[in-house]
């Protein structure tokens, strides 16, 4: 009997059970239980990503895989050690370490976006460039807050609204902060609907809400191909930091515009993005461990962060305001909001509030100029902000 009970004893204390409960991690001056927590945010990720179906592609993995990382003994992000291999999940992290996922992402997102409406209204990148005011903006204030400057790039690079952009910068900068920066990205980007119409709302008038604009012109196949080819050589030509994201952006578009390789396009739009997608948030939710994700700093860079996209938000629409009075009223204020790069959420939810005023306003393709003028603009800033801090 006593045989049995040893058994069971030592058995019991080579599972994860018995560490779950009495693992603490150091939260400023007390000791919590760090690892249950974590398991509870990721089960609450993973709600909001199923059952709300906020950003299901990537909270779901970013969620599980802070599950499995967080649950004890499962050893999936142990370093290799001499003879013994790391965990998987390691393994698959060096995508991010190495700056592999977030350009392959950009290469998927340039395969399936029009830049149509921003070539056919160029006046449209001052929008998108606007709406990096919240990037600069944050990065000040979290200097202020006590980060350094590589981490307050990190920070503030979340105005962008762009995930992969936020991730590559932080892999490069400051990689301790990948977790918290990552689930602010995301989050920020999921409640895009809900934190940018009252910011909208506030900033415009009735009148300026009703603005009609008039019908883009048609846009050339041939400038189509030329764009992400000019693009690319003046980019990368004026700011070589940024030659991974906007390099895989505009091949992306290129093989999408030059209508060659459809077989090819189509295995990048979907097969590709959904592959690279798990991947990327399965790893960095296996950074997020107690002892990372459970300091005062995470709660400091959701605030950011919410500054960072409300400011950015606020930017493109109070320079949309301008271009309105410059002209005339023939450009309505609201698809400045779109400036920020979450395409193409942001520019539908102009669309949408547009159309609350003026039920026959067709705002959307207006707004996509830019909306994907902030795809370009968030990879310059995080070029801009590696060139000064790498």
């Amino acid at each position: 009997m006593d045989n049995i009970i040893y058994v069971l004893y030592d058995f019991y204390y080579s599972t994860g059970l018995s560490k779950v409960f009495s693992l603490t991690t150091k939260v400023g001056n007390f000791l919590v239980p760090g690892e249950l927590i974590m398991i509870c945010i990721a089960c609450i990720l993973l709600y909001l990503a199923i059952h709300k179906e906020y950003e299901p592609y990537l909270l779901i993995p970013i969620g599980f895989g802070m599950l499995l990382v967080n649950l004890p003994l499962g050893g999936l992000m142990d370093h290799p050690n001499g003879e013994v291999v790391g965990g998987l999940l390691y393994y698959l992290y060096q995508g991010i370490e190495l700056g592999i996922y977030p350009p392959l992402i950009f290469l998927c997102i340039g395969a399936g976006i029009d830049f149509g409406p921003l070539i056919a209204n160029p006046k449209s990148l001052l929008l998108g460039a606007a709406a990096q005011f919240g990037i600069f903006f944050t990065f000040l204030g979290a200097i202020f807050l006590g980060f350094t400057g590589n981490e307050a790039a990190s920070i503030g690079i979340i105005g962008g609204a762009d995930g992969p952009t936020a991730l590559y910068l932080t892999s490069k900068l400051a990689p301790n902060l990948l977790p918290s920066i990552a689930i602010a990205a995301y989050s920020y980007m999921a409640l895009v609907p809900l934190i940018q119409p009252p910011i909208m709302r506030l900033l415009t008038t009735e009148k300026e809400r009703v603005i009609k604009m008039e019908q883009l012109r048609e846009v050339s196949q041939r400038e189509k191909i030329l764009f992400p080819i000019v693009v690319t050589i003046f980019t990368i030509l004026l700011l070589p930091s940024a030659a991974s994201l906007i390099g895989m952006l505009m091949l992306g578009n290129l093989l999408k515009e030059s209508k060659r390789v459809p077989l090819l396009v189509d295995a990048i739009t979907n097969s590709l993005m959904y592959i690279v997608s798990i991947m990327l948030g399965l790893t960095v939710g296996a950074k997020a461990t107690a002892s990372q994700f459970l300091n005062i700093d995470t709660i400091k860079i959701i605030v950011l962060g919410l500054i960072a996209f409300s400011i950015g938000t606020a930017g493109g629409v109070l320079i949309g305001k301008v271009m309105c009075k410059l002209t005339n009223g023939k450009v309505n204020p609201l698809i400045g909001a779109a400036g920020v790069s979450a395409v193409p959420m942001a520019a539908r939810v102009v669309q949408k509030e547009g159309q609350k005023y003026n039920h026959s306003n067709f705002l959307l393709m207006h707004a996509m100029g830019p909306n994907v003028a902030g795809v370009i603009g968030s990879a310059v800033a995080a070029g801009m902000l590696m060139l000064f801090f790498k």
